[in-house]
């Protein structure tokens, strides 16, 4: 997707408070932070406390929004091209990983989180805000809508559920809370967020 697209198109559910979420979740991290898809790096400002981020970002589309934010960041923050699927880091690297609206293109999901869960340390924390299938009638017309909605927005599906991806992939979701994205279009509207934390090795 085109960055500056992406960047004008969520403004007002920006302001509306997923800005604000954002904050919420990010500003208590510590130590070594994973980023799965940095985008345009809306993230970047929320990181105060992190010793270092590692942002991985595949788009260059994206990407090319990523200088000036790079530039104001509070903290460290080295940029690597690579996919979710496959990290390129040792295991046990990162104290905690990020993803925000990235887990609904990802081509496998489950090889994404199964490679999350190895470079997060013992009790790593992932941390995570991502649209997912509703219930009832939205959900029968993410289902429906979904194959068109991949080709107009970067291949963003619309019918995931990723909460069942995360417990499967030996996560404690607990403290991933069910939410509506605010000024947001309904059939992106269902949301997770919160953290999960690594249980199992």
């Amino acid at each position: 997707m085109i960055g500056w697209l992406y960047d004008l198109l969520s403004e007002r559910s920006e302001r509306a408070g997923i800005e604000a979420r954002r904050r919420e979740l990010l500003a208590p991290l510590e130590g070594d932070v994973l980023e799965v898809g940095v985008g345009t790096g809306r993230n970047l400002p929320h990181y105060v406390r992190a010793r270092r981020v590692v942002a991985i970002e595949p788009d260059s589309g994206m990407a090319k929004r990523l200088p000036e934010r790079l530039a104001a960041a509070k903290i460290p923050v080295e940029v690597v091209s690579a996919s979710a699927e496959r990290l390129p880091f040792p295991d046990a690297s990162f104290d905690a990983a990020v993803s925000t609206f990235v887990f609904c293109s990802v081509d496998d999901p489950a090889v994404a989180l199964a490679e999350i869960h190895r470079v997060l340390r013992p009790g790593g924390r992932f941390i995570l805000m991502e649209h997912v299938r509703g219930d009832g009638r939205t959900a029968r017309w993410q289902d429906r809508l979904t194959p068109l909605h991949r080709r107009l927005a970067g291949n963003c599906r619309l019918n995931r559920d990723t909460r069942a991806a995360v417990a499967s992939a030996g996560f404690d979701t607990r403290e991933v809370r069910a939410a509506e994205l605010p000024a947001s279009h309904p059939l992106v509207r269902p949301s997770i967020y919160g953290v999960a934390i690594k249980t199992s090795s």
